[in-house]
């Protein structure tokens, strides 16, 4: 089986840097948490991971079946209660196509989507150290 491994360094504070594919990326949290403001909090990078994916999702189902796809964003909202989110909704704006064959092209990309397929499916998650 394949995997993917991510690392994190911690800087200061609540800051730390994530290799991801030999791309920096700075997470932290705002000054009123501790943070220093330098980058975007984990939560909002896990609302990124959905929102980025499902949008590439769309782009390849709609390559796939020669749909013309113009001026699209997707939007992952989270609900929060206490330490983690109870609900996840994702909105998906495109200029092109509309209505039915829209709906049609999400329903596709719902089934290729990784990051929303795990999240539905339910990981197992294990915690060590080295």
């Amino acid at each position: 089986m394949a995997e993917r491994t991510v690392s994190a360094v911690w800087e200061e504070a609540m800051r730390c840097t994530v290799d991801a594919g030999g791309f920096p990326i700075t997470v932290d949290e705002p000054a009123s948490a501790g943070g220093t403001g330098q980058g975007p909090q984990p939560t909002e990078l896990f609302l990124a991971s959905i929102a980025s994916c499902f949008t590439l999702a769309l782009s390849h189902s709609a390559t796939k079946r020669g749909v013309e796809l113009r001026g699209l964003r997707v939007d992952a909202t989270g609900t929060y209660d206490g330490p983690r989110f109870v609900a996840l909704r994702v909105t998906v704006h495109a200029e092109a196509p509309r209505g039915e064959e829209l709906e049609r092209l999400i329903t596709v990309a719902e089934r290729v989507c990784y990051v929303t397929n795990t999240l539905r499916l339910g990981p197992e998650i294990e915690f060590r150290s080295s």
